[in-house]
């Protein structure tokens, strides 16, 4: 199997592809607000490390969040543009997969800082939602603690959680997934839990 992988849900800009046999993955834990400079570039670079072109890809798989509202859009905007130049299928994985597929086994809750004292959550079991993707805040995620592991890609204050790969998470749920590779750009679109910042009026 042969394909991309496209991850700018959050700080990290994350690049894996993969040409038939273990993954190669870039990973910069610092790029902020340069996912739009960088995602292409990085993209050429590792397709020209692993000797592979768009044209040689099965697909192209992309995180479609929850996350920054901003790397989501830059992140679904690029794959699909480059699905639909190339007539490539896609697979979307969320931010939750890349997160709870670190630990396949038991209950998971898939942790991401919302800001403002909230998080986006989602459960697993063994693998599967159990779970919806939500909105939640604190004091209301901390008592979920005692029948979930929380997982997260970074400390977070006054929660107990498992930091986990980004990178290995991403893959793992990539090739967990094969199943739901689509043809249907029509479908591929950002996973948003809540409305932004200023479709909320919040300042």
């Amino acid at each position: 199997m042969k394909y991309l992988a496209i991850d700018t849900s959050g700080k990290n800009l994350t690049i894996a592809v993969c040409n038939g046999t273990s993954p190669l993955v870039y990973s910069d834990e610092n790029c902020g607000v340069k996912h739009s400079v960088e995602v292409m570039v990085k993209t050429e670079e590792m397709l020209n490390k692993i000797n592979l072109t768009l044209d040689d890809l099965d697909f192209i798989a992309t995180v479609v969040g929850a996350g920054s509202f901003t790397g989501i859009r830059i992140g679904v905007s690029t794959v699909k543009a480059l699905c639909f130049a190339k007539n490539l299928p896609y697979l979307s994985i969320t931010s939750f997969d890349t997160i709870a597929y670190n630990k396949k086994s038991g209950k998971v809750m898939a942790i991401i800082n919302a800001g403002h004292g909230g998080f986006y959550a989602c459960g697993y079991s063994d693998g599967k939602v159990i779970l919806p993707p939500c909105y939640i805040l604190k004091e209301d995620l901390l008592p979920l603690n005692a029948e979930y592991e929380f997982l997260a890609f970074e400390e977070i204050e006054g929660l107990n959680v498992t930091v986990v790969s980004v990178a290995e998470g991403l893959i793992e749920a990539i090739e967990s997934n094969l199943d739901k590779v689509s043809s249907n750009l029509d479908d591929l679109a950002p996973l948003y839990v809540r409305k932004s910042q200023a479709e909320e009026g919040r300042p």
